[in-house]
């Protein structure tokens, strides 16, 4: 009983790690590091939104760093209301909740939402990728003016 507690809590502590590193890597905006920490092969789900361009299907490593890299090329975030709430690790899964804002390069209308980001880490990779924000809300950020 005792070496499976160990194991579960090593995996949490790499977990852990990959999580913090996955943070670390967004928050400076190393994108290109962000390829080393997604597996070949990512189960990714972001509610799809026609009207937002970065939000869409994807599946591979290539395509996370694809989508990190048009984030940057769309978005002005704001230092101060980007938050990191809480980070819950329990084995090879993590959710990281806390707060969007910003503005859209395109449009320069402002964004603002919460979000949960929930993580499954396999062999140090992330493998799964699901994202819960408010995409309407940077459909309408997304929206030329009328």
């Amino acid at each position: 009983m005792a070496e499976t507690a160990t194991a579960a809590a090593t995996t949490t502590e790499r977990t852990r790690a990959t999580i913090q590193e996955f943070l670390t890597r967004m928050a400076t905006g190393d994108v290109e590091g962000l390829r080393e920490l997604f597996a070949e092969r990512v189960d990714w789900l972001i509610a799809e939104n026609p009207d937002v361009p970065w939000i869409r299907p994807r599946a591979t490593r290539a395509d996370a760093v694809a989508h990190f890299r048009e984030l940057g090329e769309s978005l002005i975030p704001d230092p101060d209301g980007n938050t990191v709430d809480a980070i819950v690790v329990e084995g090879a899964e993590a959710v990281v909740t806390g707060t969007l804002a910003g503005t859209v390069r395109a449009t320069g209308r402002r964004y603002w939402s919460p979000f949960a980001v929930r993580v499954t880490v396999e062999d140090g990779l992330i493998t799964r990728y699901r994202v819960y924000e408010d995409s309407r809300m940077f459909a309408a950020a997304c929206a030329p003016r009328s």
